[in-house]
């Protein structure tokens, strides 16, 4: 039953793509649309906590497939396709309306004030609200490095400075740009304002924190205010010199982040054997003590299963006990023997630190191939969980189980 339903789906990604293609070279200015259904039946094998059901809320695949998300002024979901440069906003009932196009692989989305602001391969764009719609996109933040891990995330933090994070471009190696493998700050003007301050003529830096190999998922604690990350780690590990890969190294990192610090990467990972430390990667060994002055991740994650966004559920309308807890999508596996991901993690929360994690969402893998890819994760101005599928082009929407 799950081949027919995975062949399916496959059919009609194959159908929409193709269409796809033909619809960028008509589509011009703002439009609406309501993509065409594809098989829903796989949603019968995702398995959600008791009392929740999954459905989908919409199937975007007809403008492209959708990666970060974010709430609009008004409270609307809007949705960033990377492979088609295009922002959708979604009305309550799924529709979707293209607000810009002609982007540059757009990812991340946040607002500034009104303001939409928009993480681009090589910067962020800012979209100025005027008199209830968004203006052309005008540059904010220029000149980051591109290629490589080039997606990139865009927030505003409690404190109102803009947070970018810019991914490694290789796998392991020892970077020629000190902007790379980084999390950078700007202020509210887009000004570099990293955690060295720079006087006379050295020109400020934007570096906030280092040695993170691609951080795609960060957000703040509720209370707190600790920035949290997910971090992707390096592929075709092992834990001898020259030894065989192994599928289970490194471990995915939860960082907390804060200034000034280095995560490790390309020299360390997070130790499965003691937490709380780093393993020295023999096969791309760094100076003596480079591992001790690093920063341990807060929590390990499966490791290739490529953690992307994260929400915390503090304003939903999930069960209370889940309401201290964050949910973080894992994308799924590329490279192991037997994949991993392809899920919604459940972050448990005590004290204000994370302390473990279970399962949230599964049943994107069946029979080890792969159906969707859930990509990033909010909360909507209706205390439900929205859930973004870059394989399907859906977006789903978790909420109570109704009779």
């Amino acid at each position: 039953m799950m081949t027919a339903v995975l062949s399916a789906v496959r059919e009609q990604q194959s159908l929409l793509a193709g269409l796809m293609l033909i619809g960028l070279g008509m589509a011009t200015g703002l439009h609406t649309a309501t993509a065409q259904p594809l098989a829903t039946d796989a949603l019968r094998n995702l398995k959600a906590p008791a009392g929740l059901q999954i459905e989908r809320f919409s199937d975007v695949s007809a403008w492209g497939m959708p990666r970060m998300l974010a709430l609009d002024p008004q409270g609307q979901l809007l949705v960033s396709l990377a492979d088609t440069g295009r922002i959708l906003r979604l009305d309550q009932t799924g529709h979707a309306e293209v607000i810009a196009q002609g982007l540059n692989a757009p990812q991340g989305l946040t607002l500034l004030g009104k303001d939409l602001l928009v993480a681009e391969q090589t910067g962020v764009v800012k979209l100025p609200w005027q008199d209830s719609h968004w203006g052309p996109p005008q540059p904010f933040i220029r000149h980051l490095p591109s290629g490589g891990h080039p997606l990139k995330t865009v927030k505003v933090s409690p404190d109102g400075y803009v947070f970018v994070n810019v991914g490694s471009s290789c796998n392991v190696c020892v970077e020629d740009n000190p902007l790379r493998a980084t999390l950078l700050r700007f202020t509210a003007d887009g000004r570099p304002a990293g955690t060295l301050v720079t006087l006379g003529w050295h020109a400020q830096s934007a570096v906030w924190a280092t040695g993170l190999r691609n951080t795609q998922g960060f957000t703040w604690h509720p209370q707190t205010g600790a920035l949290f990350a997910t971090n992707n780690g390096a592929d075709n590990r092992s834990s001898q010199a020259h030894g065989a890969v192994d599928d289970d190294l490194p471990p995915e990192h939860l960082n907390q982040i804060e200034g000034g610090k280095s995560y490790g990467w390309p020299y360390c990972w997070g130790d499965p054997a003691q937490a709380g430390k780093l393993f020295a990667d023999p096969n791309m060994p760094g100076a003596a003590g480079t591992c001790q002055q690093s920063q341990a991740p807060a929590l390990l994650l499966p490791a290739h299963s490529t953690p992307i966004g994260i929400t915390f559920l503090q304003h939903s309308k999930l069960p209370a006990e889940m309401r201290e807890d964050a949910i973080v999508a894992l994308h799924g596996s590329w490279n192991r023997k037997q994949p991993s991901g392809y899920a919604l993690l459940r972050v448990q929360f005590r004290n204000q630190q994370p302390v473990a994690t279970v399962p949230f969402i599964e049943g994107w893998l069946q029979d080890n191939q792969a159906w969707g890819r859930p990509v990033d994760v909010i909360v909507g101005t209706d205390g439900w969980l929205y859930v973004s599928d870059d394989l399907t082009g859906w977006i789903y929407r978790i909420r109570e189980k109704t009779l």
